[in-house]
C-alpha cells in the first residue's frame, strides 16, 4: 500500500450550472476536469446538486429525473479510469433509503463513495424536506488516495448535528463541503462565522465550495473559501464570477495547510447588491431562452435603475427602453428620460398613450357616469403601458423587465395588469432607499463583467427630483405614502424582522402610521402573489422566504 501523499492538489469548481440541464452540467464538469488535470490537480471539488442543478425542487419527484441524472454521474465515473484527478460532485440519488441530496466520489473510473445530506434545510428559501429523505446515518471519511475526507453537505454544517465532530472523531483530516448557498446581503461573512464554529469544533481545516448563477429568485454567489484548523483564512474566491481554482494542501505534522489560493477582495454593501441584481437577471433572461428585454422608462430611478442594470446583464443592444407619455408627464421625465436612454446607449422608443386611454375612458362613460374621477382612472394609464409593453414582447420576443421595487410592493403602491406585468423584476428586494444608494453606486462604478458604459448612466436629475407615478397633476408618491426614509424603516422592522407595533412605536415613530403601514402590507398580498419573480437580495424576501396568507384578519393592536 502506498504511503498517503503530503502534498494535495484540490481544484475548487465555482461553476454555473442550469437546473434540469443534465447534459450540459455534465459537459461542464467534464471541460473543468480536463483543465483540473491540465493544472495538476488530485481532485477536483465540485457545488451541491452540481448535476441536476440547485435548486431542482420537485423534478425530484420525476423518476426518469433521477435516472438521467444517476446516468450522467455513471458516465463520469467510468471517465476517471484516465488517471486523471478524482472528481466530487452532487447529485441526486434514489436509494432503498429514500430520495437523497448526495455527493458520489469518483476515482479509478468507478464511484467509490456516496454521501448523503442529513439535516435538510426547511425554511426560508429552502423546502428540501418536501422532496428529500435525510442520509440514513451520521456518514464516516472517505479514504481518497491515502487521504482522509470528511464530505457534510452544505447545510450539514450549518445545523446542530455534529456532523463535522463526528467526522473529525471517525478519522478525518480535512473537511470539504459543496454548497447551494444563495446570496443575501452580508451572508459571506455569516459563511466564514459558521465554518469557523466547524474548525473550532472538529480541529480540522475545511473548503467550502459554493456554486454561482441565478435561478428563478435565487442568486448563487460563489464566493468560496476554506479556514485553516487554526482559523485562519486559507483562500478566497471571488463573488459573483464563475472560477476554478486549484489550491495546494502540504501536510505539517496533524494538519493539512493551504501553501497556495486565490485571496480574492469580496465587494462591499452596493457592489455586491448591485452585482447580485445583474447577474441574477442576465441569468434569468438567457438560461430561459430570451433573446432581449423590454422595459418602460419613465423618467423615475426605478425604471433608470432597471435599465442601467439590463445593460450591464446584457449588453445595450439587447435592452429596448420604451417611454409613453400621458396628459400628466412632465417636460422633466420626457428629458430625463431619454438622458438615461442616451447614456446606456439602448434603443429608446416614446409611444404616447393618449389615445388608448381615452380610448378605454370613452368605453368606460356609460358605466361610470355620476362618478368622480380618481384611482380608476389613474390605473388606467398604468394598464394601457402594461398592454402595450406586453404587445411589443408578444411581437419581438422580448422580455418584459417590471421595476417596483420592495417599498412598493410591500404597500401595494403598484397597479396589477399595469406596471407590474412582466417577466422578472431585478429590483424586486431592493427597497427605495437602497435604490437611490445603488443608482449613486453605479454612477461612481462599473461592476466587473458589467457590458454598459461608465460615467454617468442615471441622470442626476433622477436621483435628485421627488418621485412621482404622475398619473394626475402635480402627483408624488408622498402625496399616499411616507417619506420613503420612514417607510422603509417601518417596512423592515414589520418585514425583515417581524416586529409588533410596540416595539417599532418605541424606536420613535407614530403608532397610528406603524399601524397604516402595517394594514396597507397585509392588505397587498394578493398583488405580491401575482407579482412576477425577482432577485433575493435581502434576508426575508416575498415569495420563497416570507409566506403570508391573502385572506388574513389579523393586526397588532397592541
Amino acid at each position: 500500500m502506498n504511503a498517503a501523499p503530503d502534498v494535495f492538489r484540490i481544484a475548487v469548481a465555482q461553476l454555473n450550472p442550469i437546473v434540469g440541464d443534465i447534459a450540459g452540467n455534465l459537459a461542464k464538469a467534464r471541460e473543468t476536469r480536463t483543465e483540473a488535470a491540465r493544472q495538476g490537480a488530485d481532485l477536483v471539488l465540485f457545488t451541491e446538486l452540481f448535476i441536476s442543478g440547485y435548486p431542482p425542487e420537485d423534478l425530484i419527484l420525476k423518476p426518469a429525473f433521477l435516472t438521467a441524472c444517476e446516468a450522467a454521474v455513471n458516465a463520469f465515473a467510468a471517465e476517471t479510469s484516465d488517471g486523471g484527478p478524482g472528481v466530487i460532485i452532487g447529485t441526486p440519488l434514489k436509494r432503498d433509503s429514500g430520495v437523497h441530496n448526495s455527493v458520489v466520489v469518483l476515482d479509478g473510473g468507478k464511484v467509490i463513495a456516496e454521501r448523503h445530506k442529513l439535516d435538510l434545510p426547511n425554511y426560508g428559501e429552502f423546502d428540501e424536506k418536501r422532496v428529500f429523505q435525510p442520509g440514513p446515518g451520521l456518514p464516516g471519511p472517505v479514504n481518497f488516495r491515502g487521504i482522509r475526507l470528511g464530505i457534510p453537505i452544505c447545510e450539514d454544517i450549518w445545523g446542530q448535528m455534529d456532523v463535522c465532530e463526528t467526522l473529525a472523531e471517525s478519522g478525518a483530516e480535512i473537511l470539504l463541503v459543496p454548497n447551494g448557498s444563495p446570496y443575501y446581503r452580508g451572508k459571506v461573512e455569516v459563511r466564514h462565522q459558521v465554518a469557523i464554529r466547524q474548525v473550532i469544533e472538529s480541529g480540522l481545516p475545511i473548503i467550502y465550495a459554493n456554486m454561482l448563477g441565478g435561478q428563478d429568485e435565487l442568486v448563487f454567489d460563489g464566493a468560496s473559501f476554506a479556514i485553516h484548523a487554526d482559523k485562519s483564512l486559507a483562500f478566497q474566491m471571488s463573488q459573483f464570477e464563475e472560477a476554478q481554482a486549484v489550491t495546494t494542501w502540504q501536510r505539517r505534522g496533524e494538519s493539512w495547510v493551504c501553501s497556495d489560493g486565490p485571496m480574492a477582495i469580496i465587494p462591499e454593501k452596493e457592489e455586491a447588491d448591485y452585482r447580485a441584481c445583474m447577474l441574477g437577471l442576465r441569468d434569468y433572461v438567457n438560461k430561459n431562452g430570451f433573446s432581449s428585454v423590454v422595459l418602460g422608462l419613465s423618467g423615475g430611478v426605478d425604471s433608470a435603475l432597471c435599465a442601467a442594470l439590463a445593460v450591464d446583464a446584457l449588453g445595450k443592444e439587447r435592452v429596448r427602453a420604451v417611454m409613453m407619455p400621458y396628459s400628466y408627464t412632465s417636460k422633466e421625465s420626457l428629458q430625463d428620460a431619454e438622458a438615461c436612454a442616451r447614456a446606456l446607449g439602448c434603443r429608446y422608443d416614446i409611444v404616447p398613450i393618449f389615445e388608448p386611454v381615452e380610448g378605454f375612458m370613452s368605453t368606460l362613460k356609460p358605466l361610470f357616469e355620476g362618478t368622480e374621477p380618481g384611482i380608476t382612472e389613474e390605473n388606467l394609464q398604468s394598464r394601457a403601458r402594461g398592454t402595450l409593453l406586453m404587445a411589443i414582447s408578444n411581437k419581438f420576443g422580448a422580455m418584459v423587465i417590471t421595476t417596483g421595487n420592495k417599498s412598493e410592493m410591500s404597500v401595494g403602491y403598484a397597479t396589477l395588469y399595469g406596471d407590474m406585468n412582466g417577466g422578472f423584476n431585478p429590483i424586486k428586494d431592493l427597497y427605495k432607499m437602497q435604490v437611490y444608494a445603488l443608482c449613486r453606486w453605479r454612477n461612481a462604478n462599473v461592476p466587473p463583467g458589467a457590458l454598459g458604459p461608465s460615467g454617468e448612466v442615471i441622470p442626476a436629475n433622477i436621483i435628485e427630483k421627488a418621485p412621482s407615478a404622475e398619473l394626475r397633476e402635480n402627483q408624488t408618491d408622498q402625496d399616499s405614502l411616507p417619506p420613503y426614509p420612514v417607510l422603509d424603516e417601518i417596512l423592515e422592522c414589520l418585514v425583515e424582522n417581524e416586529m409588533g407595533v410596540d416595539e417599532i412605536v418605541a424606536r420613535g415613530f407614530d403608532r397610528e402610521l406603524v399601524h397604516r403601514v402595517e394594514h396597507l402590507l397585509y392588505v397587498a398580498e394578493y398583488k405580491r402573489r401575482q407579482a412576477a419573480p425577482g432577485v433575493k437580495i435581502t434576508k426575508k424576501n416575498f415569495g420563497r422566504d416570507r409566506r403570508y396568507p391573502i385572506t388574513n384578519r389579523f393586526r397588532d393592536r397592541s
